[in-house]
């Protein structure tokens, strides 16, 4: 029968952690709408429109709002939110007041409100603004039209995804604006062209190609570059700066090959993702809803990694009929490979679904925008843009109104730069050697840092012996795990690559997809080693950046004198399972769904406290910040109860071939000191250690040397200076009136009497 503290932790505790949880899972995009009323007194009008000098009555919906000159309108100010969202970095809206002229011509631009982090901890304000101001002046009309592509921002370095966002919400909702016809001039007869015909998606072809028809008759389109290629189109761009620092040394290499292809069409889709795979997806969609397959391989990620930090893929955009959509992650469904037969492996394959919300016609043309970024000087980059056109092919469509059909451009030039044809593959290089290249000195301090591990552990017992010196030791390794293994390399180890591994051996295994992450390799590599010498200790408790964090903060929290907590014994052991259950759990969802699992998987708190360093919306940072304070009184909670990496871990953990942690036989019986003292409660009261829990901190070694405290220790101790009392006087001859006088202590009291030591102490 379980005891009354353990039926209130499942009534209270775990319900509210799920309760939490669920509303983690179901965080999505905040989106504010007609709220210009609200943000328009904190504009002058003169902020939108030179020598305007007031506001006109806020109208329609969504709300616009006319603003004059003296009785003159020259213009109209609204707000992006109102139109689009605009979700960034944070989680909340980006709320910017937008001055439009009839014409359909951005006049001027003033951000209101944020909760940008990235803005707020440091990157001035004014450098984003800054980049924003490009838009004004710019002609959305003939964006609105479809006679030009949507204008692109300046890139700030750090803040790549809000600038994107930013820019992105202002040129959609001013498109939008100009298409509702709610603006004068002439611009309302410029954004509806005719339309000639009518084309339907035709869903009764369904067969199955192959990779090289898929490829011959455009159901397939590719952008082909070489680094060479890309340099010199940043030279054309007067940017020799980002020229000079190419990714690649070999310029006849290949910067990116550059694939994509409609997956909702149902031939194309079923023929790249399999039958099972295409079934699947077509059980996500809504009617009328559509999916993108994005592929690359080369030295280029056309992923990046914003999404990560930001969750915003900044680096690609689809366009079509003067729309821009940047992907998010909860968009994205990571693919292993393709089923169509004779495809090549890639190193990068992603299925996008295009949100609903976004006015997207499959039949139509689109293009994928492709947004090359290069250092340039300092933290400064440098971006050049590439467009893959599409064209549906005409066999996979029905036109009710036959009209001919316009050519497709299979890649366009960049700005002021050569166009980018097919080309030849260029050298075959495998990816992975660049990326270690560009990484030397990252893998030499990391791979130092193993070796220092390495030499902690074979030289254990010298340390614990100097409890002082490995007390500096370890908490200097926990220090430099956390700051820059964890925040400065971010290499933070999940269970995300546990079940990535796991879908790899059953989707099909590629070496260079692992290895194109270096320092995440190479600690998995020294883990799985580990696992054979000491189990999951040596990456729980000295290689994780998380778990160093709450072990010095806990730390700390000691020498503060915060009161910690120490769990009956009987609940303790029933709370272990839970990390085991949730492991189990999220391994079985991977199974059916990897991005299921990977939302399912915050539930680990590295995301947001290592990689984004607490950057991120309120849902997870009071998820973390819970976590976080629980290890303040019980040490390593979350390690303890809840990481399902560590039970990852622990599993093939068992088979280690080596004991390394000695015990002597009264440990247990009579002796819990170590049990007692032990910071994760990792040893049973009868004085087995539980390998599964233990993170090796080694401070029951530290008690198994020291002959103050460990009882087995003192027993010897007092053995030894009663020896040493008794027999060194005799040696040299000594009457007992000139022995010296030796005081003998056990447990700091004095014994007049050798003879009186227990033998057994308890």
């Amino acid at each position: 029968m379980s005891s009354p503290i353990s039926r209130w932790f499942h009534q209270h505790i775990v319900r509210w952690l799920t309760a939490l949880c669920l509303s983690l899972l179901s965080a999505g995009p905040a989106f504010c709408g007609e709220q210009l009323s609200a943000y328009l007194p904190k504009v002058q009008p003169s902020e939108l429109f030179a020598g305007a000098d007031h506001f006109g009555a806020i109208q329609g919906v969504p709300p616009i709002a006319a603003v004059f000159r003296g009785n003159d309108i020259v213009g109209y100010a609204y707000l992006n939110s109102d139109f689009t969202a605009s979700t960034g970095y944070s989680g909340k809206p980006i709320h910017i007041i937008v001055g439009i002229d009839p014409a359909g011509v951005v006049k001027g631009i003033k951000l209101v409100d944020h909760k940008e982090p990235i803005v707020l901890i440091g990157i001035p304000q004014a450098k984003v603004v800054a980049a924003l101001n490009s838009i004004i002046g710019k002609d959305l009309g003939r964006v609105a039209a479809g006679k030009e592509r949507p204008p692109q921002v300046d890139i700030v370095s750090g803040a790549t995804v809000t600038v994107l966002v930013m820019g992105d919400s202002v040129v959609r909702s001013a498109v939008k604006l100009i298409r509702s016809h709610r603006l004068d001039g002439g611009t309302a007869q410029s954004v509806a062209p005719a339309v000639v015909e009518k084309r339907m998606l035709n869903e009764a072809k369904t067969e199955s190609r192959d990779w090289q028809t898929l490829i011959g008759d455009g159901s397939v389109r590719s952008l082909r570059l070489t680094v060479g290629e890309v340099s010199q189109a940043f030279l054309t761009a007067k940017q020799p700066e980002a020229a000079a620092h190419p990714e690649d040394p070999t310029p006849e290499n290949r910067f990116i090959d550059l694939f994509i292809a409609p997956a909702s069409v149902p031939a194309i889709g079923r023929s790249l993702l399999g039958d099972t795979g295409y079934q699947r997806l077509r059980d996500r969609l809504k009617p009328g809803q559509s999916a993108l397959i994005v592929a690359g391989d080369g030295t280029y990620s056309f992923k990046g990694s914003g999404y990560v930090r930001g969750g915003i893929f900044d680096r690609i955009e689809l366009l079509q009929d003067g729309q821009g959509l940047r992907f998010h992650d909860h968009d994205h469904t990571r693919i292993a490979s393709l089923a169509a037969e004779g495809a090549p492996r890639l190193r990068e394959i992603a299925l996008f679904v295009i949100p609903d919300d976004f006015p997207f016609d499959v039949t139509a043309p689109f293009e994928l925008q492709l947004l090359v970024q290069r250092s340039a000087s300092g933290r400064d980059k440098a971006v050049l843009p590439y467009n893959l056109g599409y064209t549906l092919p005409d066999d996979y469509v029905s036109i009710e109104r036959a009209a001919p059909p316009q050519p497709s451009v299979q890649a366009a030039a960049p700005a002021d730069g050569p166009v980018a044809g097919d080309g030849d593959d260029g050298a075959d290089q495998a990816l992975w050697i660049s990326i270690w290249q560009m990484n030397r000195g990252a893998i030499a301090v990391t791979i130092g840092a193993l070796l220092v591990l390495t030499a902690i552990f074979f030289f254990q017992d010298w340390l614990v012996r100097r409890p002082k010196l490995f007390a500096w030791v370890r908490n200097g390794y926990l220090l430099f795990t956390l700051v820059w293994l964890g925040w400065y390399a971010n290499a933070q180890l999940s269970v995300v690559n546990v079940l990535t591994f796991a879908n790899s051996l059953v989707t099909g295994f590629n070496w260079e997809f692992f290895l194109a992450a270096p320092l995440v390799f190479i600690l998995w590599a020294s883990v799985a080693a580990g696992l054979l010498f000491w189990g999951r200790g040596p990456f729980c408790g000295w290689l994780c950046p998380f778990g160093a964090l709450q072990e010095l903060t806990n730390n700390i929290a000691k020498k503060l004198k915060v009161p910690q907590v120490k769990l009956p014994w009987g609940l303790h052991e029933r709370l272990w399972p839970v990390k085991y259950i949730i492991f189990l759990g999220l391994f079985g969802l991977s199974f059916y769904s990897m991005a299921l699992a990977e939302t399912a998987s915050e539930v680990e708190p590295f995301k947001t406290v290592i990689i984004l360093k607490f950057a991120r919306q309120w849902p997870f940072l009071l998820f973390a910040t819970v976590l976080l304070g629980a290890g303040l009184f019980i040490e390593r909670f979350y390690c303890r109860y809840l990481c399902p990496l560590g039970a990852a871990l622990a599993i093939p953990g068992r088979i280690r071939m080596f004991e390394w942690l000695k015990r002597w036989p009264e440990c247990g019986s009579p002796c819990q000191r170590c049990a007692k003292e032990c910071p994760v409660q990792a040893i049973h009261p009868e004085g087995t250690i539980n390998v599964n829990e233990c993170i090796y901190c080694m401070h029951c070694q530290e008690l198994y040397q020291d002959d103050q405290r460990c009882p087995h220790m003192i027993q010897v101790r007092l053995k030894r200076e009663k020896f040493m009392a008794l027999s060194t006087p005799a040696s040299r001859g000594e009457t007992p009136e000139k022995r010296p006088k030796v005081e003998v202590t056990y447990k700091g009291t004095p014994i007049k009497s050798p003879d009186a030591v227990p033998d057994q102490p308890a």
